[in-house]
């Protein structure tokens, strides 16, 4: 593999299939979904992605967000903290003409903590060795950042359970390849109200 390759992926589907995202070298934690991961996430969303409103969370080099407007989704917002990669990212959306995509130089915590729209499809993908899942997907619950019926993916360690989920979500899908797990969660119906703003 070439130095190049290292840290490159292709779009797989979609108006972009075939087209290259590149992204920073040497950035820890940066691992780009695989593409037969992608593959098999997006069969599964195949129904969902098509005007949605989508959360990359942890983006890294935006594979999993760009693979959605790709295929159709209406907003994503990226969210990374390091400015490497949010440059990376607003030079691929322009590149791409990618006018549905919203760089957030942000930690993802404080991102979820401020409140939002919810979305109707958030990916979680951070560094295996962050443990941060339980955490995310609590604050994604506690401030009402998922519509009612909308849809998680998490990505962890294939040595790994499924991560823990807040009582009001359910387990959709799940699945293993080489070194990694991902799961597909999907958000009760009846949702949850957003949380009180904390007294001064």
């Amino acid at each position: 593999m070439t130095a190049a390759a290292r840290n490159e992926v292709r779009i797989i589907g979609g108006a972009w299939r075939g087209r290259k995202i590149r992204f920073p070298p040497d950035v820890p934690g940066l691992r780009p979904t695989p593409d037969r991961v992608r593959e098999t996430l997006f069969n599964w969303l195949r129904e969902e992605v098509s005007g949605s409103r989508c959360l990359d969370l942890y983006a890294g080099s935006g594979a999993l967000g760009l693979e959605a407007l790709s295929r159709g989704a209406r907003e994503v917002v990226f969210v990374d903290r390091d400015p490497r990669v949010a440059r990376s990212l607003t030079e691929t959306l322009a590149a791409f003409g990618g006018d549905g995509g919203i760089v957030r130089r942000e930690d993802a915590r404080a991102f979820l903590l401020a409140g939002g729209e919810p979305f109707d499809i958030v990916f979680l993908d951070p560094p295996f060795d962050a443990g941060v899942l339980p955490v995310l997907t609590s604050l994604i619950d506690e401030h009402a950042w998922l519509r009612p019926g909308g849809l998680v993916y998490l990505e962890a360690s294939a040595g790994d359970a499924a991560p823990p989920l807040p009582a009001t979500w359910s387990l959709h899908r799940s699945k293993r390849a080489g070194e990694v797990g991902y799961h597909l969660a999907r958000a009760g119906e009846s949702g949850r109200a957003p949380a009180e703003p904390a007294s001064s």
